[in-house]
Formats: structure tokens, C-alpha cells, sequence
């Protein structure tokens, strides 16, 4: 069982159907002993990083993301969900993070035309092996929305990479945590690839 971290967030419903078409059967909870006992769980996002930090803490969840990371339980973040595995964001100055992993959350600069939020479809190169694009060619196209980008403090934990002017470290692989800030969920038979390597990490 997979089960989705229950905090108000926007794309929860996206991501639960996603993986009910992959033949899964999520979870949607912010019940501690399911999570903890879940074979894998994901936490989405789509909104700010200080409301997201408040409600998680707010519903008790801080503690239990740690506990599952600990317990080595295939972990992944999604978008906002992968900013809120880091320390903080410039988005909301002074609110800590979980702290899970290091490096800066930054604002993506409004410079050369660059239109922000970066929204819409944009190639991923690899620099190094992700378990979750396992499969995949070179240069696959993900849907992307988001105002603010992740700079990695550790660079041998970036598995793919997006340019929009900026470098965007596109996802992460930790030992048993993963993060896109991408939508996976929402990119058509790329993001159902990922999800179902995500899937078999689970079993």
C-alpha cells in the first residue's frame, strides 16, 4: 500500500489517480500507523512553502515524514514536496523546512524575458542514474509548475536536471528518498514510467 500524506494540498487528487490507474490502491491519510506502516509514501504539493510547513505541523506530520525516512521506506516528494524536504525557501523567509536533505530553494529570476512561474512541458537530461528513470531515453518531456527551483548543497544526490535559464536541479535520490519538481503526475506516459518505477521501489 502507498499512502499519500493528507495535508490540504492541491494535487493530491491528480497524484491518487495516477497511481489507481497504475493499479495501486493509495492511501490518501494523516494518520501516523498507516503512514508508518505504508510499503511507500508520497508527499505532493502545490502552494506555498510556509502554508504547506504550517498545516504539516499543524496535523502532526513533521515527525511522522522522519520516521518513515528513518525506517528506510521508499519516500517520495512531488514538486512543492520535494522544496519541503530541504531547509528553506526564499518563498518564506524564516520558516524552517524538514530538513531532510541540503540546499537552497530560490526564486527563479524574472530576467531575459523568462516568464515566472516556469509552467509547461521541458526536457530532462540525467547526470547521473536515478532508480526512478530506469528505462526512460535521454531528454524525456515533463510538465513543470512552479516559481522557485532547488540549488542541491550535495550535487551527487541530482539525478536530472531542467534548464529555464537557470540550472534547476529537477530531482533528487537519497538513499530511500526521492523528489521531482516536476509533475509526474501529470505527464502523460513519462510521468506514469516514473511512477511506476517509484511503484516497484515498493515492493
Amino acid at each position: 500500500m502507498i499512502g499519500i500524506i493528507d495535508y490540504d494540498a492541491g494535487n493530491i487528487k491528480s497524484v491518487e489517480k495516477a497511481l489507481t490507474y497504475l493499479g495501486e490502491e493509495p492511501v490518501v491519510t494523516r494518520d501516523r500507523n498507516v503512514l508508518l506502516h505504508a510499503d511507500g509514501v508520497i508527499l505532493p504539493g502545490v502552494g506555498s512553502f510556509g502554508d504547506a510547513m504550517e498545516k504539516l505541523c499543524t496535523y502532526g506530520l513533521t515527525d511522522v515524514i522522519h520516521e518513515v525516512v528513518a525506517r528506510g521506506t521508499p519516500f517520495l516528494g512531488i514538486c512543492l514536496g520535494l522544496q519541503l524536504l530541504f531547509g528553506e525557501s526564499e518563498e518564506s523567509p524564516g520558516v524552517q523546512g524538514l530538513g531532510v536533505l541540503k540546499g537552497k530553494i530560490l526564486r527563479i529570476p524574472e530576467e531575459n524575458g523568462r516568464k515566472v512561474p516556469h509552467m509547461g512541458w521541458n526536457s530532462l537530461c540525467f547526470p547521473r542514474q536515478g532508480r526512478l528513470f530506469e528505462g526512460l531515453d535521454q531528454n524525456p518531456y515533463v510538465y513543470f509548475v512552479h516559481s522557485y527551483y532547488l540549488k542541491a548543497e550535495d550535487e551527487s544526490i541530482v539525478t536530472a536536471e531542467a534548464d529555464y535559464g537557470v540550472k534547476i536541479h529537477a530531482s533528487v535520490e537519497w538513499k530511500n528518498v526521492f523528489a521531482c519538481q516536476f509533475h509526474p503526475e501529470k505527464s502523460s506516459g513519462t510521468g506514469l514510467w516514473i511512477l511506476e518505477n517509484f511503484i516497484g521501489l515498493t515492493r
